[in-house]
């Protein structure tokens, strides 16, 4: 169907947004595409080096009024500044369609905009300055949708939405000084099937003001080669970082090459982190800490970091996690430069408080395969039907007075060197391999483990 005069006519009676006579199309000239307007038939042509910002402003103006999606050619257009209104639909031709960034607050943004579309766009930051954090900065946007795009060499960060609702799906965000996609308090966000490479703090940050509902899905991502430019200790250079934001999924996404950790979880209560890869990572490859209630950390497979998986801080409100199913293998002996140098490494799975750890895999964990409690900070932790394979201390379990309940029993641990089951107090052992004497602490159960 041709996007004639008597088509447009209808469209703007309809929208009451632009005249006809703007919109229509000459009789010798023939749009883009039959499902939008051809960006020349509204003066914007690729090339010529010139900025192009106004001209494309006007032009999604006009279409986003009119409701019709805004199509852009092949080739370079040399932008900067521009907004977006509601039902704008900006579509590009996928890999071939360059929105080139000149300067000012960001390349593109929108405010309070609903049913805003950018497609098949590469949008490109050229390390330029900017006076936002994101190269694409969303606020309070319902039903946005960024749809395989390319974003890349943003001076900050690649994508930052603020109260977003959504779903960022099939892009690519590369080369960001900063963070390559942060979301602020969503409000149903799906960040799905995007790959992720090479960003300067972070790489997906699902983030919160306050404590509270956030329900954002990231999964089937790929992300890779995340630094930790900014420094700290843990704040930066996470793969996947969630804070304050409860009932987030992470599922199936791949992730190599990150500083700190693979999937960090701070204060994030409810959180599913659920068939992850993670290989070559600087620190805990899977953390759950600090004031969280609820975590399910399964079927994760983690080759190559100082820790596995973690779900501790139970003196700041940390508890209540299951931890099943995870392969976790050729751990590192040392954390990352940045971080105490008196924390543990070489570790599989830490564990605290109210919390169940069955049928993990661990292979080759330079200090203990499983750790359960920290001085007096253990409660009601079941440690039951895992294998540990390699690891010095197999199951290393906390004895300090006022410790609390453990259960360790079917475990199957294999050439621990220095005790199979060992009492802890803090980073020291003080009780010789518990295996042998099950009744000694009347806090821990212990039986019908196996070692060789």
């Amino acid at each position: 169907m041709d996007i004639n005069r008597r088509r447009l006519i209808v469209v703007s009676a309809l929208t009451g947004a632009v005249p006809a006579a703007t919109l229509a199309t000459p009789a010798a000239a023939a749009p883009l595409s039959a499902f939008g307007v051809d960006a020349t038939q509204l003066g914007v042509r690729a090339g010529g080096g010139a900025d192009q910002s106004n001209m494309l402003q006007s032009a999604i103006d006009k279409t986003a009024g009119a409701r019709v999606p805004l199509m852009l050619g092949p080739g370079e257009y040399r932008v900067g500044g521009l907004k977006l209104p509601r039902g704008t639909q900006l579509i590009g031709v996928r890999g071939a369609t360059r929105l080139v960034f000149t300067g000012g607050a960001s390349l593109i943004s929108a405010r309070s905009a609903d049913h805003v579309t950018l497609a098949g766009l590469v949008l490109e930051g050229a390390g330029r300055p900017m006076d936002v954090n994101g190269l694409l900065d969303f606020k309070e946007c319902s039903d946005l949708r960024i749809v395989d795009c390319e974003v890349t060499g943003s001076g900050r960060s690649g994508i930052r939405l603020e109260a977003v609702q959504g779903a960022i799906s099939g892009t690519t965000v590369a080369k960001t000084a900063d963070v390559a996609i942060y979301s602020l308090d969503a409000r149903g966000l799906t960040i799905q099937n995007n790959t992720v490479r090479g960003a300067g703090n972070g790489g997906i940050l699902v983030h919160r003001s306050q404590k509270g509902d956030d329900g954002t899905l990231v999964i089937d991502n790929r992300i890779e080669d995340i630094a930790n430019v900014a420094g700290g200790s843990g704040q930066y250079g996470n793969a996947i970082n969630v804070f304050r934001a409860a009932n987030v999924i992470v599922r199936g996404n791949r992730i190599s090459r990150a500083a700190f950790s693979a999937v960090r979880g701070n204060a994030a209560s409810n959180i599913q982190i659920t068939g992850n890869t993670a290989t070559d990572v600087g620190e805990v490859a899977i953390y759950s800490e600090f004031g969280f209630e609820g975590a399910v950390i399964a079927n994760n497979t983690i080759d190559g970091a100082a820790l596995g998986i973690v779900a501790c801080n139970f003196n700041e409100g940390g508890r209540l996690a299951v931890v099943q199913g995870n392969l976790v293998r050729n751990l590192k002996p040392k954390w990352p430069a940045g971080t105490d140098p008196g924390d543990g490494a070489g570790i599989g799975i830490g564990i605290e408080a109210d919390a169940s750890v069955t049928g993990n895999v661990i292979e080759n964990a330079p200090y203990a395969g499983i750790v359960v409690g920290w001085g007096a900070y253990m409660r009601d932790v079941s440690v039951v039907g895992n294998v540990v394979r390699g690891a010095p201390l197999g199951i290393a379990v906390s004895v300090t007075r006022g410790a609390g309940t453990a259960v360790i029993t079917g475990n199957l641990i294999s050439g621990s060197s220095r005790g199979a089951i060992v009492g802890m107090d803090h980073a020291k052992v003080v009780a010789g391999d518990l295996s042998q004497e099950p009744a000694r602490y009347a806090n821990l159960q212990i039986s019908g483990n196996r070692m060789r």
